[in-house]
């Protein structure tokens, strides 16, 4: 059975005990850094406000285990940290809900391949897909911050290179790509059946940031976003073509 991780207050502690005080000083310092942060908070940011030889993972715990009673919790996001309503709390605090744009069919699968196969090329992603993808597509996932333009591919072209970014692990809440369901969790949530083609598989997704030795830098002219497509460009791609089988891509 877990022991349930340590609840210690500053208030608790004398200051010449000093590894609980700084425990308990260190676990403030903390919070009120999830507290002022809209986005998660990984180590690197957190460790120079600890103190020296500070246990980060202990830290973590304890605190994380302090607010599961509360009605904010502690949670793993994109490789850090945040606070989040508690999940049985969530019809106290919703609001009226803002109007949201409802992604089309295409920019779902498209991004649902970027996010496995990253770093994917629009000729790739068609070829997976087996349909043309509309520039305005990829603008509209490049709008909503989940998806980035990595790099190029050293192939002729130079076609770019597509990845998804932390904005997209808080929106699934994920705490990193690798959390996206496998082929076996897939077919126990029915999303997929038994007759598959022999040897299908669904490749392991890896968001690391470091080109990989057939990617090249973007140039800063690369991340000069185009205009947000209008509704026609972006809903134009559920026309599905059959994509070119040799396409160039930009």
């Amino acid at each position: 059975m877990t022991r349930p991780a340590p609840r210690i207050d500053l208030f608790d502690v004398r200051p010449e005990d000093e590894r609980a005080y700084a425990f308990a000083r260190d676990l403030r310092a903390i919070e009120a850094l999830l507290f002022t942060s809209a986005a998660p908070v990984d180590a690197r940011a957190l460790k120079p406000h600890l103190s020296a030889g500070a246990d980060l993972d202990a830290l973590m715990e304890a605190l994380t285990a302090d607010y599961a009673r509360r009605g904010v919790n502690i949670v793993k996001a994109a490789g850090g940290w945040m606070l989040r309503t508690a999940p049985d709390l969530a019809r106290v605090v919703a609001g009226p809900a803002p109007e949201a744009r409802k992604l089309s069919r295409a920019a779902v699968e498209v991004l649902a391949i970027v996010a496995y196969h990253q770093p994917v090329t629009r000729a790739e992603i068609e070829e997976i897909r087996g349909v043309s993808t509309s520039k305005g597509t990829l603008d509209v996932l490049l709008e909503t911050g989940w998806v980035r333009l990595r790099g190029r591919r050293k192939a002729p072209g130079r076609p770019v290179t597509y990845g998804t970014t932390p904005a997209f692990l808080v929106q699934f809440g994920l705490d990193a790509v690798q959390d996206l369901p496998g082929l076996d969790e897939m077919k126990g949530a029915g999303l997929i059946d038994g007759r598959l083609p022999a040897g299908f598989a669904i490749p392991l997704p890896s968001d690391d940031p470091s080109l990989r030795e057939d990617e090249e830098a973007l140039e800063p002219l690369d991340l000069t976003l185009s205009p947000p497509p209008s509704d026609d460009e972006e809903g134009g791609d559920d026309a599905e073509e059959p994509a070119p089988s040799a396409r160039g891509d930009a």
